[in-house]
């Protein structure tokens, strides 16, 4: 026996008819949810994904390559005849060495020789004059033993005495003709000086006043 439904069990049954819609409403969103899910793990994202670094080849960025300019390019001179070097005397031609044999032999100028020194003249004892000593000084005994000297040198001493006057410095006397003598005695006697007899004085001999200076 079937009962009247009220307004009761119309309501309950449309309250179970909204919940089997949602429930199966929100089945639905898992179920897709979920494999939306599984989709996507597997796929690489876009932040793991490393980028290609630029190689050392030309870069092919078009704003790093120069465009043509309104004028166009300059054309590159060809190869071809240069004209030769002006003759700038300040700019010198690079000149390499030659390498080849020099065909002449390099001979060096022989050292120079300098001349001998001249020697003294020597005057052998027979051909000198006769020479006279004097003393200018205050030692006794001066003239004679010069006298001495130039004997044993080979002179022939003519005389020795005192000299009275004012000598500059011991000197042999010569009259014109004997002054290789007169500078022969003056080296065997140790005289710096000589000069040309004076008028008081003989012309055929050699004269030897001795000054203070003298130390020989």
């Amino acid at each position: 026996m079937t009962r009247p439904k009220d307004d009761r069990g119309q309501v309950l049954s449309s309250l179970v008819a909204v919940l089997a819609v949602v429930a199966i409403v929100a089945g639905l969103l898992v179920l897709f949810g979920t494999r939306g899910n599984d989709s996507t793990a597997n796929e690489p994202s876009a932040a793991d994904t490393p980028t290609p670094k630029p190689t050392g080849g030309p870069s092919t960025v078009g704003a790093s390559v120069p465009g043509p300019t309104a004028q166009g390019t300059t054309p590159t001179p060809t190869a071809g005849p240069t004209s030769p070097p002006t003759s700038d005397p300040a700019v010198e031609p690079s000149r390499e060495p030659s390498t080849e044999p020099s065909s002449e032999p390099s001979t060096a100028p022989p050292p120079a020789t300098q001349p001998p020194a001249t020697q003294p003249t020597t005057i052998p004892p027979a051909q000198r004059p006769a020479v006279e000593i004097y003393n200018n000084t205050q030692r006794k005994g001066l003239a004679d033993s010069v006298a001495g000297r130039a004997r044993q040198a080979g002179w022939t001493v003519a005389g020795a005495d005192n000299w009275r006057g004012k000598v500059a410095a011991s000197t042999v006397y010569y009259p014109p003709g004997m002054l290789d003598a007169a500078n022969q005695l003056a080296r065997d006697l140790g005289i710096g000086r000589t000069k040309g007899a004076l008028d008081n004085m003989k012309k055929d001999r050699l004269t030897v006043i001795l000054t203070t200076d003298y130390t020989g």
